[in-house]
């Protein structure tokens, strides 16, 4: 087993959202990284040992890899913010990755590295070697779980996400525009990149229910499955859900005169359509409608072959 200390706040709702990402085995609250060996919380809170409110991490890297693992621990904190996280403000409330074994250094200094492309301001989290670690005192252990309706920091529905997170991003990679352009075709180039928008009933996947996974055609992430396609009769792929809630972003779209919810792919941000509150209500009343262009499918019977072997308990026979 591996383990991590990640610091992101009140330490209450970081270990809860930690604990629910599948792959983390346990976790433990505390105190790192600051100037006495055995700070209480009142110590701590007063600011004069210099610890960071934080959670020890064991994790299995077959299920959850390092570099996966801070990509969902990212989606949990504001990584510019200095000494606060939601309403808690003081330095004990610092961001901060600590870790325990120096293999991981390269990991965690290429995700920041890859987190700091997406801001303007710098990355705030500290990263440290772990040093003067101190449990946390009992009542503090798993305490969203010992009070449900508890304080938090992070938003209760990023704890279902996180629960849901099944496709590791650090495996797919945007290729070059020169790549794209010799790839696709004109259709898909102007969809993908310029948001365009295919023609209904003339596109290769509206009327296609062939067990098997969608994914961005650019980088090839998963980004749907057949067990969550339906007949929507509009013209297009339609959906009901994406196979990761993680795996698809929602933009705010008020081109041609109107008010939409554009959908976009995580690693590629290429344009994939639009979601809307008209599908079926016994599937969460969603419908991911979705350009062809934007896809490749695979078959359930090759996603061994290439590389999605982990994905099939997903799909339905």
């Amino acid at each position: 087993m591996s383990e991590i200390y990640l610091a992101g706040g009140c330490f209450w709702g970081t270990e809860k959202y930690l604990l629910s990402i599948p792959g983390v085995l346990s976790t433990q609250v505390g105190y790192a990284n600051g100037k006495t060996k055995c700070p209480t919380y009142e110590e701590v809170c007063r600011g004069n040992t210099g610890h960071a409110e934080a959670v020890y991490v064991v994790y299995d890297a077959e299920i959850i890899p390092l570099a996966f693992l801070l990509e969902l621990y990212f989606e949990s904190v504001n990584p510019v913010s200095v000494n606060q996280q939601g309403g808690d403000v003081g330095m004990q409330y610092r961001t901060g990755i600590y870790y325990v074994e120096d293999k991981d250094l390269p990991v965690i200094e290429q995700a920041i590295a890859q987190l700091q492309e997406r801001y303007s301001k710098p990355i705030a989290i500290e990263v440290e070697p772990l040093s003067n670690f101190a449990p946390g005192e009992e009542y503090h252990q798993k305490y969203l779980d010992k009070n449900p309706g508890g304080y938090c920091h992070i938003p209760r529905a990023k704890f279902e996400m996180a629960a849901k997170a099944i496709v590791n991003p650090t495996l797919y990679k945007m290729p070059e525009q020169d790549t794209l352009r010799k790839n696709l075709t004109e259709t898909q180039y102007q969809v993908t990149q310029n948001s365009a928008t295919e023609p209904p009933f003339q596109n290769e996947f509206w009327d296609r229910f062939q067990p098997g996974i969608y994914v961005d055609i650019t980088t090839g992430e998963p980004l749907f499955t057949s067990s969550d396609k339906f007949e929507s009769g509009c013209g297009w792929p339609s959906f009901s859900k994406p196979i990761d809630p993680h795996v698809v972003q929602e933009k705010q779209d008020t081109s041609h005169g109107m008010y939409r919810t554009e959908v976009r792919s995580r690693t590629g941000n290429v344009h994939l359509g639009h979601v809307f509150n008209d599908g079926p209500k016994n599937t969460g009343g969603l419908r991911y409608c979705i350009n062809s262009a934007s896809l490749r499918f695979i078959p359930r019977d090759a996603m061994e072959q290439e590389g999605y072997g982990y994905l099939l308990k997903w799909i339905a026979e």
